[in-house]
C-alpha cells in the first residue's frame, strides 16, 4: 500500500488532524454523551483513539529495537481469547480513570512520539512487512476512519462542525 515510511507519516498525519479538535473542546464538551456517537463522549472517543496509538507505539517502540514485535502477537492472542469487546472496554475503564488533563496531555504527545519511533524503525521492519504493516495500520489509519463519524457527531453536539 505504502512504497515507503515517509508517505505513511504523511498520511497518518492528514489523519489524524481532524481528531485533535477534541482537544479544543471544553471539558463539558468533551465529557458529554453524544447519541450519534454510540454514546460515546468526546473524552471516549479521545481515549480509545490514544490507547490503541499507544499499543501502536509499543511496536514501533518493539521494531525499533530488533525485527520482532511481541506486542502484536500479545494484542492479537488478548483479542482472540477474550474479544474485542472486551478488551476495548479494559482500555476504556483504564483511559477513563485517567484525570482529564492528563487524557488530553497523552492524546497530544502520543501521535507525535509514534511518528518519531517510525522514522527510526527500518522501513523492512514495517512498511515492507506486511503483518507489522497491518497492525500499525489497524491502530492508526483504519482505525481513524472507523471512527470519523463518530468525531463529526461529536464535534456537532459540541457546535463545531
Amino acid at each position: 500500500m505504502f512504497l515507503d515510511g515517509l508517505s505513511f507519516l504523511e498520511e497518518e498525519r492528514d489523519a489524524w488532524r481532524p481528531f485533535e479538535a477534541l482537544d479544543a473542546l471544553s471539558d463539558a464538551d468533551l465529557d458529554r454523551p453524544v447519541a450519534g456517537a454510540h454514546g460515546w463522549s468526546g473524552r471516549d472517543l479521545m481515549a480509545h483513539l490514544a490507547a490503541w496509538q499507544d499499543v501502536a507505539l509499543r511496536i514501533a517502540r518493539e521494531l525499533a529495537l530488533g525485527e520482532t514485535a511481541p506486542t502484536i502477537a500479545e494484542i492479537d492472542a488478548d483479542w482472540e481469547a477474550r474479544g474485542g469487546e472486551a478488551v476495548n472496554a479494559e482500555l476504556g475503564e483504564q483511559w477513563a480513570a485517567l484525570p482529564l488533563d492528563e487524557l488530553r496531555d497523552r492524546a497530544r504527545r502520543i501521535p507525535g512520539e509514534l511518528r518519531g519511533y517510525l522514522t527510526v524503525v527500518p522501513e523492512s521492519r514495517w512498511v515492507k512487512h506486511e503483518r507489522h504493516m497491518e497492525a500499525i495500520l489497524g491502530e492508526t489509519l483504519d482505525h481513524y476512519a472507523e471512527h470519523e463519524a463518530d468525531l463529526r457527531a461529536i464535534l456537532a453536539a459540541a457546535g463545531r462542525a
